[in-house]
């Protein structure tokens, strides 16, 4: 098998390099990030002599080859610049790091300083059999897990011993060994509490080696590190395909108050990796947790928020921001939605601004106004909270209906239609619970069925519920028919819902008790609702908590990022954040692939494909052909409009999962003709996936529904 070595020796008497071992890159060093969330050092005109595993030929770059040994999951590589060859390296060999100009070192970035959170162990874990019982356990060195210990055992002299201690203590899965104070602890149950796995050279992490269950529980990728908190974000339309995310924190990457005028944004690629930070500032706008809406041309409209009037739209054709309208009303944490029409409404945000209940308001794109809409009033959707007004009317739970109607199901135990016709309207529409559930998660994930969980009567210090209820609407101004169904796994607060093209419901993050700026009691593991079962199913746990500021989003894979969580609150622009506990701020995200990417033995699902689209626009009532392949029995593949999705404050009021019905088969070629109604088939932009009968997604297409 040819090696980089080999290449070494052919060349090096040729430019004279001395190849003694190197332990570090003599030159900066850049890096990349892999659609796994792993990242990368790349280390040019340096080469690792040893085994190669794998070669691949014809690659275009250095970035190219990282990409590769991310995907294959790797944690050295090097590229061959002139032979466009791509070298895996065996790590369980002996590898010398030298200097050499023809290649490039590639290798899982390592040189984290203590307290950063990780999702695995960032070196190769050594492996440990414990003596009798032949446990199999791994050490992670350097690392630890903060959280609570089930048992604390003093004197113990080495790693191994806590390992051995570990291994024969019942329901031990976890422990962490104290070099320095030589105590091995035992973790209590990571189900039950909140363990984060991080750097720290005075300890080493002991886990036991229990195989991983894709197929049942999904898995996370690594720790994706950006540049800001996510506070909000959202998924810029392209064509064919939508990989690109941004996000944004306030005038600060990790912190927040004041109208400032300014935001920080970071741009992510999900499919080249390609990671950059942004700081916006023509349009004068402090974005901090505002109401996002997109409109038909893709246009995503960030209104209110820290500084409470402004108006910036994004323009995804060119990625640029111009300043649009001012709001009538001063609003922040209100809750915006695309109307059949094409219009958005918008209600509620006493947060920022003056601290008073907030009636709606409706931009109109024709006219380019924002229009005050004062029958549509707020009063009968606020919430009771124990630190007033100012939490009352948050993040409220919109769904655009038919005819211009607006259904607001929460977080209120009082769900409400709102007219946006004239100065608007208002009418109850019943109750869904005897509590209310501020910062709950809800999801149309069919049309007219509502699905909603979790959430807490008052907005912090309050404890969260598991209660979960389906809210079904038809025809608007009529009471809605609600369903109480089974709880949650866990209760939870400042959670994020998905709805998946597969028509279930995935759950994660929140914590026991509403707790603003803390990671206590975070839920680690996640979940999943069907409602076809009306069932849960528990998942695999993400790395650290996700609570106040955090998000999450379907992309167009048919994988889930999360990330976000905290943000320092310091009063102004470019105030200290010295006061601020900066444990409980997650600049980062994890990839989930759900169970249904995976076959039974762990290895990866065949996808169906879309190979071609007849129109990448559509009229609502219109049609279009896809022209789908499948290993799955021919013509049983389903169809799925998933709306793209924006998200801030676990309100993500542009995500719905429409199931196509009216489909023509003939061979490979799906013909479908769209619903003729605008409010269950809002204007904007789609993920278009074809499902196959296991429940497989395809990689979506991008469709834009137009009026």
């Amino acid at each position: 098998m040819a090696t980089s070595t080999f290449h070494i020796l052919a060349v090096a008497s040729n430019i004279g390099l001395a190849t003694s071992a190197i332990g570090s890159c003599p030159v900066l060093e850049t890096t990349y990030t892999g659609a796994s969330g792993a990242t990368y050092a790349i280390c040019p005109s340096t080469d690792y002599e040893g085994r190669t595993a794998q070669v691949i030929h014809n690659i275009a770059s250095e970035q190219a080859c990282a990409q590769l040994c991310s995907e294959k999951k790797c944690t050295k590589a090097v590229y061959d610049n002139p032979g466009k060859t791509c070298h895996i390296k065996d790590v369980g060999k002996q590898l010398t790091w030298v200097p050499n100009t023809r290649f490039t070192v590639i290798r899982t970035f390592t040189g984290l300083p203590d307290g950063v959170n990780i999702a695995r162990c960032p070196v190769e874990a050594k492996k440990f059999t414990a003596a009798g019982n032949k446990k199999a356990m791994q050490i992670c060195p350097d690392t630890d897990f903060r959280g609570p210990s089930a048992k604390v055992v003093q004197g113990v002299t080495t790693t191994t011993a806590c390992a051995d201690f570990c291994s024969t203590t019942p329901g031990c899965t976890r422990a962490v060994f104290d070099k320095a104070a030589n105590v091995c602890h035992v973790k209590a149950d990571e189900t039950k509490n909140t363990l984060i796995w991080s750097t720290n050279k005075k300890f080493d992490v002991i886990t036991l080696d229990i195989a991983a269950r894709p197929a049942k529980t999904g898995a996370w990728g690594d720790l994706i590190q950006l540049p800001v908190i996510p506070v909000a974000a959202y998924i810029v339309p392209a064509f064919p395909e939508s990989t690109r995310m941004l996000v944004f924190s306030s005038w600060g990457a990790d912190a927040f108050g004041g109208a400032s005028g300014m935001t920080q944004f970071a741009d992510y690629d999900f499919k080249t990796g390609a990671l950059s930070a942004r700081t916006i500032t023509n349009t004068n706008h402090d974005m901090f947790c505002p109401g996002i809406s997109t409109l038909q041309d893709g246009r995503i409209v960030i209104q209110g928020g820290s500084d409470a009037k402004s108006v910036s739209f994004y323009h995804p054709s060119n990625n640029t921001f111009t300043r649009g309208p001012d709001l009538q009303i001063a609003r922040g944490y209100q809750t915006s939605t695309t109307l059949s029409d094409g219009r958005i409404f918008t209600i509620g945000g006493a947060y920022s601004g003056p601290r008073e209940g907030k009636n709606g308001e409706i931009y109109d794109p024709k006219t380019n106004t924002w229009t005050y809409l004062p029958q549509t009033s707020v009063k009968p959707m606020l919430t009771v909270d124990h630190e007033g007004i100012w939490r009352e009317d948050n993040h409220a739970w919109l769904f655009s209906w038919k005819n211009g109607s607006v259904f607001q199901a929460g977080p209120s135990k009082a769900q409400n239609w709102y007219g946006t016709a004239g100065t608007g309207s208002q009418v109850a529409a019943g109750k869904r619970d005897d509590d209310d559930a501020m910062c709950g998660i809800w999801v149309m994930y069919e049309p007219g069925k509502i699905f909603s969980a979790g959430g807490a009567p008052d907005y912090t210090a309050s404890v969260a519920t598991a209660r979960a209820h389906i809210t079904t609407i038809d025809v608007p101004n009529k009471p809605a028919r609600v369903e109480r169904v089974p709880d949650m796994q866990y209760p939870r607060a400042f959670a994020n819902a998905v709805v998946l093209p597969d028509g279930t419901v995935f759950v994660s993050g929140g914590q026991k008790k509403a707790l603003v700026f803390t990671d206590t009691d975070g839920a680690l593991p996640t979940e999943l609702f069907d409602p076809k079962t009306r069932s849960w199913t528990t998942l695999a746990a993400q790395a650290v908590p996700r609570n106040y500021h955090s998000v999450s989003i379907l992309l167009h894979d048919g994988t889930v990022f999360s990330g976000g969580g905290g943000l320092c609150y310091a009063g102004s622009k470019g105030a200290s954040t010295a006061k601020c506990d900066k444990s409980v701020d997650h600049a980062d995200g994890q990839v989930f692939t759900p169970p249904y990417l995976y076959n039974s033995d762990g290895s990866l699902a065949t996808r169906p494909t879309i190979s071609a689209l007849s129109a990448t626009s559509v009229k609502v009532g219109g049609s279009i052909t896809a022209t789908v392949n499948s290993n799955a029995v021919k013509g049983t593949a389903m169809l799925v409009l998933v709306r793209i999705g924006s998200v801030t404050h676990s309100v993500n009021s542009a995500q719905r999962r429409i199931p196509l019905e009216n489909v023509v088969v003939k061979g490979d070629k799906y013909t479908v003709t769209l619903s003729g109604e605008s409010g269950i088939l809002l204007p904007g932009h789609y993920y278009l996936f074809a499902v196959d009968a296991r429940g497989v997604p395809s990689l979506a297409k991008t469709v834009q529904v137009v009026l």
